[in-house]
């Protein structure tokens, strides 16, 4: 009897960039990574993280340009194609996952987190808050209130202190700089009103004085609401002040006197 015995063709060799049965991807030769205008240990990181050359080319697109990052965001169910938007409503990995945790997907997520909305359930009474509508989502920011929201998380201020900001009617430069003073955005509403300026105002609540004791103390004091700031920025009390124009004297005069006093001493 004779016996045949067949020799097993050899399995075809896997494009690069293709997933095999297991679903692990199969990693370009390094000299490709380089000719991509990768580094030699970028790419090693790359593939140590199991992007291929195509997947990572499409984060960096995204805006994710290290590898571990990217690894985080995926962990978190993000996409080279969802994760443009996260960023730009300064989402991180972690909270990409608290949203997803409440099944709320990675576009609404954005959208809510760039509102300055918590991924947790709403309590009733945060629903009646103004500005919210009934289901304890901000209303959507219109052209000029999103180019400010960008300006303020580019600056690093998060989304929850700058929507109120947004929410009060602060637009441009002048929200950032008064955001940026770690104040509340009411009480630098009023501070405003009484014509502070930001650094005046944040020194003025790092004496340990609110917007509203400042604002009834000088009006008790009978000083007029467009002096308070330059009274208070000269360095005078209340009593001093309301003193002083009882004689007659003008803020700039005051200025100029202690300016005089205090190089004579």
């Amino acid at each position: 009897m004779n016996v045949a015995f067949f020799e097993e063709e050899p399995d075809e060799p896997e494009e690069p960039g293709r997933r095999s049965d297991q679903g692990a991807p199969v990693p370009e030769p390094l000299h490709a990574w380089r000719e991509r205008g990768y580094a030699l240990g970028e790419a090693r990181r790359w593939i140590a993280d199991g992007f291929g050359l195509d997947d990572a080319d499409r984060w960096r697109t995204s805006g994710v340009y290290k590898p571990d990052e990217a690894r985080e965001w995926r962990t978190a169910g993000a996409t080279p194609y969802t994760v443009d938007r996260m960023l730009r409503a300064g989402m991180t990995p972690r909270d990409a996952v608290r949203w997803r945790e409440f099944g709320v997907p990675a576009a609404e997520a954005a959208e809510r987190h760039l509102a300055g909305e918590d991924p947790r359930p709403q309590r009733w009474t945060e629903r009646l808050r103004p500005g919210r509508s009934r289901r304890g989502v901000y209303p959507a920011l219109d052209e000029q209130e999103a180019a400010t929201m960008r300006a303020m998380l580019r600056v690093g201020i998060p989304a929850e202190k700058a929507r109120p900001y947004i929410d009060l009617g602060w637009h441009g430069t002048e929200a950032v700089a008064w955001a940026e003073r770690s104040l509340d955005a009411g009480e630098a509403k009023l501070f405003h009103a009484l014509g502070f300026s930001p650094a005046e105002a944040q020194r003025v609540a790092a004496q340990g004085s609110d917007a509203i004791s400042v604002m009834t103390d000088w009006w008790r004091a009978g000083v007029p609401i467009d002096e308070v700031s330059a009274w208070c920025g000269a360095g005078f009390t209340t009593e001093e002040a309301a003193d002083l124009r009882r004689q007659g004297v003008d803020v700039e005069q005051a200025r100029v006197m202690r300016a005089l006093t205090d190089s004579g001493e």
